[in-house]
């Protein structure tokens, strides 16, 4: 069934203080949506509108919206609002037959394969709009029931677009529940200091979060000594957005470090676990997220610190063997000069995402449950998502 706006805003909310987007529907065929600027905060809270796939790509892009979850939902239903409200595309969709489902079909490929040029890392924007296309295809070939296949596949879309979008928050939502359980069996029962890297939160996702979902939960369970956040050099994602998350909601114990500073927040201070979100895992177990969380892995295993990637079960890539098949993302050097301060003619390399080695991970918690490793040490992707699957 469509969403109202105000479910939707309800269903969002419900988890969590903030929106990282805003999604209405009302009478289930004139979608609208906006999101949240993530450049802007801690300092502003604005909302940016979304009326076609170009506006989606281009706030995916510029990472205006960041988080592997939320780039996905947001390419998603930015294709539904492009394809029910935006009155260029249909106009083109009205060059075609209503029931020439091959040539409709091929027209919005070629917009979905435009939305996967945004950014190559996370499998999630990928694995969603395969998701989408297949439902989209199983519209088209339905048998006709006097509606237009045209209007069969925009509806298919707007609607499985807002299941993904509902999903999502559940989804976390077991996340964090299994995250808490897992890391409370191991360490003990009991307040714990927490780390985490860049943002994993309400703002990387349509609500509650991945990573620092599990620290939520942990915070309502009342088992949540502290909370230390990275900063995440070099767009400062634990500075601007995870320290702004711990703020709005309260944690206990919430402080910020900068990166380098792990290794002797864990001799000095002490730290029962880390928690961090992924973009893509491999078969493997090999963990691409963002740069840093390697450093992050070797420091955590140097001092017994147990190590969790917490992240959906669509993160999970049983396609690549290792963290050597994955593209990492290079991002422009002006990101990382002008947060540095350094000279504007110093040459930079910028990537925006590490691997973390499997054998530095403890367990990956997903809303199916905790891959765990088995006894010689390794980890069984694949038979888990066939298992889930």
């Amino acid at each position: 069934a469509t969403l109202s706006g105000e479910k939707r805003k309800r269903d969002t909310m419900a988890s969590s203080n903030l929106q990282s987007l805003r999604y209405s529907n009302e009478g289930g065929k004139t979608p609208t949506l906006s999101v949240l600027d993530q450049l802007l905060i801690p300092d502003k809270k604005e909302y940016v509108d979304i009326p076609d796939v170009e506006a989606a790509w281009g706030v995916i892009r510029s990472m205006q919206i960041r988080g592997a979850p939320l780039i996905a939902i947001v390419a998603c239903l930015g294709l539904s609002v492009d394809l029910a409200t935006n009155p260029k595309t249909k106009s083109e969709l009205d060059n075609f037959s209503p029931d020439d489902a091959d040539a409709i079909l091929s027209y919005i490929s070629k917009k979905t394969d435009y939305l996967r040029t945004s950014r190559p890392t996370a499998v999630n924007l990928f694995n969603a709009l395969d998701e989408l296309t297949e439902k989209m295809t199983e519209a088209a070939s339905a048998s006709a029931n006097g509606d237009p296949k045209r209007e069969k596949i925009v509806k298919c879309v707007v609607q499985y677009a807002e299941f993904m979008l509902e999903r999502d928050v559940s989804d976390n939502e077991a996340i964090g529940a299994h995250g808490a359980d897992a890391i409370l069996s191991r360490v003990g029962d009991k307040g714990l200091k927490m780390v985490t890297i860049c943002n994993t939160g309400s703002l990387a996702t349509a609500g509650f979060g991945t990573a620092l979902g599990v620290v939520r939960e942990l915070q309502r369970r009342n088992k949540l000594e502290s909370i230390t956040a990275l900063e995440t050099r070099p767009y400062n994602q634990g500075s601007r957005l995870t320290a702004f998350e711990i703020v709005e909601e309260k944690m206990p114990g919430g402080q910020l470090i900068c990166d380098s500073m792990a290794a002797s927040l864990m001799k000095t201070k002490g730290v029962d676990a880390c928690v961090v979100g992924a973009d893509r895992v491999c078969a493997n177990g090999d963990t691409a997220n963002k740069i840093g969380t390697y450093n992050l892995s070797i420091v955590a295993a140097a001092h017994d610190v147990p190590f969790y990637v917490a992240s959906p079960f669509t993160t999970l890539d049983t396609k690549l063997q290792s963290g050597d098949d994955i593209e990492i993302e290079e991002r422009p050097a002006k990101e990382l000069l002008d947060t540095a301060r350094a000279p504007q003619n110093i040459p930079c390399w910028n990537p925006s995402f590490d691997v973390t080695p499997a054998k530095y991970i403890t367990g990956i918690i997903t809303e199916k449950g905790v891959i765990e490793k088995s006894e010689d040490g390794t980890f069984d992707i694949i038979s888990f998502v066939k298992k889930h699957s």
